[in-house]
């Protein structure tokens, strides 16, 4: 309902990228780039300063983007007010989540979610942890679920449920048969690891780190980007990790590999992260009840 041009500015703005902003809002990034002129021929002065394949907002962007963020929050309060009449829920919602959480929790919490809220469409952004925070910062999207500690004090931290980690090896590893694993011995092992800003990767090193140990002694000989990709490395003996149990149920069926307990017991949370601000819409407030109440029915990640 508002206007174009300015939602578009107002995306790049807070990203301060038109490459991203054209991903975000589904547009190429020469529309964006043309909505854009568009409004800084309006105001007859340009909007960002452009250098070296970097932008930065003018002391004329900020202002109109201070004022942008104010009319788009009065659009969306004027919004809910009218949907409160009419006892309306709907709207587009975009939540991100971190790469284990996207993949082995949502699916089932957002298609409850949509059986109940049928008119509400939900659009899932799927990164590590670090990216997942930077978009939430950003207002890129509504409501961040992720898998490790938020440090940004702006931003309204909720836990949902606790999350039990474990080491994972193929049946036939030497540990296979090992009732627990204590923390020090993960450090025999050749080690496969999650990029850095995985929150799994960085649950893990506190761990370490807790335990007196130095995260730089673990033998990492691999780095991959997702639980299915390093399941896959560990299946083909190429060495052991820790990963998220509610990833394992597969493979344990199958008799793939083998979940062995740490010692001492590896927990983190699963956690929402949103703005602190006043107002958001009535279709966010219903998932993020919806969604504290599924996580108070499924307070433990299972498999």
């Amino acid at each position: 309902m508002a206007d174009r041009r300015l939602q578009v500015f107002h995306t790049v703005a807070n990203l301060l990228s038109f490459t991203k902003a054209a991903e975000t809002l589904h547009m190429t990034q020469p529309a964006v780039t043309f909505q854009v002129r568009q409004l800084e021929e309006y105001f007859n002065t340009r909007l960002f300063d452009r250098t070296h394949n970097r932008i930065s907002l003018t002391e004329a962007g900020k202002r109109v983007n201070e004022y942008a963020a104010r009319i788009f929050d009065l659009y969306g309060q004027m919004e809910n007010s009218v949907k409160e009449l009419t006892g309306e829920v709907s709207g587009v919602l975009i939540i991100g989540a971190s790469t284990t959480i996207a993949e082995y929790m949502l699916p089932a919490l957002l298609g409850d979610f949509k059986s109940e809220y049928p008119d509400v469409n939900v659009r899932l952004k799927v990164s590590n942890t670090e990216g997942i925070v930077t978009m939430v910062e950003n207002n890129v999207i509504d409501l961040g679920v992720v898998e490790a500690s938020v440090s940004n004090k702006n931003l309204a931290v909720e836990l949902c449920k606790k999350d039990q980690l474990v080491a994972i090896v193929p049946p036939t590893h030497e540990l296979a048969n090992e009732a627990s694993l204590k923390v020090e011995r993960l450090l025999q092992f050749p080690y496969i690891c999650r990029e850095e800003g995985s929150g799994t990767r960085e649950v893990i090193i506190e761990y370490l780190q807790g335990a007196g140990l130095n995260s730089h002694e673990l033998n990492i000989i691999m780095e991959l980007g997702s639980p299915e990709a390093i399941k896959g490395a560990v299946e083909a003996g190429i060495g052991i990790t820790v990963l998220s149990r509610a990833t394992l149920a597969k493979e344990i069926k199958l008799g793939t590999l083998v979940a062995i307990p740490l010692d001492p017991p590896l927990e983190r949370p699963f956690s929402f992260v949103h703005q602190k601000q006043k107002f958001r819409q009535r279709a966010m407030d219903e998932l993020l009840e919806f969604a504290r109440q599924y996580c108070i029915d499924h307070p433990q990640v299972e498999i």
